[in-house]
């Protein structure tokens, strides 16, 4: 068992489930120039940054503390101890940004 980092719940994820937490807020957005973008600006299709907190045992790719790049869109919401997290598949994670991930390249083209 596993616990969900700050909500201290004991979580068990079975298959290739990831549980993360979202960072920063759905609302307001900076530009990299500083202007201030609504929430209700229609945008197109964005990704999201979120910190992994649990993972099943069948995950390969990501271990708890690292941060994933996943649609928010194509998401499932749960509440653990008064907190909200995000439960995915492996296979909805596009990108994982950890310490371990070596800058010399995988051979793979993204």
């Amino acid at each position: 068992m596993v616990n969900a980092a700050n909500g201290g719940l004991p979580i068990h994820l079975l298959h290739d489930r990831v549980l993360v937490k979202l960072e920063g807020s759905a609302g307001e957005r900076r530009s990299s120039s500083g202007i201030v973008i609504p929430a209700t600006a229609a945008m197109g299709r964005r990704l999201a940054w979120a910190t992994a907190v649990a993972v099943g045992p069948t995950v390969r790719s990501v271990e708890v503390n690292d941060r994933v790049l996943f649609d928010p869109d194509e998401k499932s919401e749960v509440e653990l101890g008064g907190n909200d997290y995000v439960l995915m598949r492996e296979r909805d994670v596009h990108a994982v940004a950890a310490s371990r991930v070596d800058d010399e390249g995988t051979g793979l083209y993204l």
